[in-house]
């Protein structure tokens, strides 16, 4: 993900503390620690070459990346299908390499609904996307409209029409970029008013360089943070570490769901950061995460 990406020189110079919570979360969180969270872990995409004798064996063809990918994550946020929509075939055929697992899939919105012109009198394009993720069945997570960025609030209009006309059967999360979300407290608490009423989710992207994406807004008792990285810059990890606070202090104050993406601008760093959170997480939150095992334990680097 290149989205707020900065020269790394830059990095020891970026406030990367987390935001105070938002007093909007009462509205939405129980209040009452979650006796059984679902938390999810997992990267971006699974087609890394970069990943061959490191948690993928060597020598792994590319049509096996999602058979050993599943073995080290309990989940995937599915970008794929931003550039490209899936027939049910396809999709069965990568649901089915996840049977019998606790994975889930959590595919984007097609950027030909998301990206191309309004939103309007996009039923049919949205109605053959939906068509086609369905067949994940049991496997399907959350499914992420992100909208450009440069869609701002003067197209609220637009963009809640557009929500409102999803299926209320499937859990969505809406991921926006323009810094008038941010920048105006009335446009973003109208916003987040309106997807905590139609039982929408927002989503939280933590990166360098447009930290008023990392909003910390829960719309419902759920979350989808895109985490984006700096191929193993020592503030990834005390940014982890933040966030593992985060997500204990949510638990405890009732959020059911949590979906984690690992995102790195060198997304071959990906595993390394991901093998360091899964172990926090586990030790702070009394979880049992599945962890990246690795081919060459000297590769796995803290």
């Amino acid at each position: 993900m290149e989205f707020g990406r900065v020269d790394e020189k830059e990095l020891d110079s970026i406030d990367f503390t987390l935001l105070k919570e938002p007093a909007f979360n009462t509205k939405v969180l129980s209040g009452k620690k979650t006796k059984h969270p679902k938390v999810y872990l997992g990267c971006a995409k699974w087609g890394r070459k970069e990943w061959i004798g490191k948690i993928y064996p060597p020598k792994t063809s590319e049509k096996n990346f999602l058979k050993h990918y599943v073995q080290h994550y309990n989940c995937i946020e599915l970008n794929a299908t931003h550039y490209k929509i899936y027939d049910e075939k396809s999709i069965a055929k990568w649901a089915e390499k996840a049977s019998g697992k606790d994975f889930i899939f959590c595919p984007k919105m097609y950027q030909g609904v998301t990206h191309c012109g309004t939103l309007s009198n996009k039923q049919v394009i949205s109605d053959e996307f939906l068509k086609g993720i369905a067949a994940f069945k049991e496997h399907l997570g959350p499914i992420f409209v992100q909208v450009s960025d440069t869609f701002s609030p003067n197209r609220k209009e637009d963009l809640f029409t557009y929500l409102k006309s999803l299926p209320t059967d499937l859990q969505f999360f809406l991921e926006v970029r323009h810094p008038d979300w941010f920048t105006n407290d009335d446009i973003g608490n109208e916003l987040f008013t309106f997807l905590k009423d139609n039982n929408l989710g927002a989503v939280i992207t933590d990166t360098s360089g447009r930290r008023n994406c990392n909003h910390l807004h829960l719309t419902v008792p759920k979350t989808f943070i895109r985490y984006v990285g700096n191929s193993l810059h020592p503030t990834d990890y005390t940014r982890v570490d933040e966030w593992i606070d985060k997500i204990k202090y949510w638990i405890d104050k009732g959020i059911e769901e949590v979906y984690f993406f690992m995102h790195m601008h060198d997304e071959a760093f990906s595993p390394e950061l991901t093998a360091y959170m899964v172990d926090k997480l586990n030790d702070a939150c009394k979880l049992n995460l599945q962890k990246p095992v690795f081919v060459n334990k000297q590769t796995e680097l803290f």
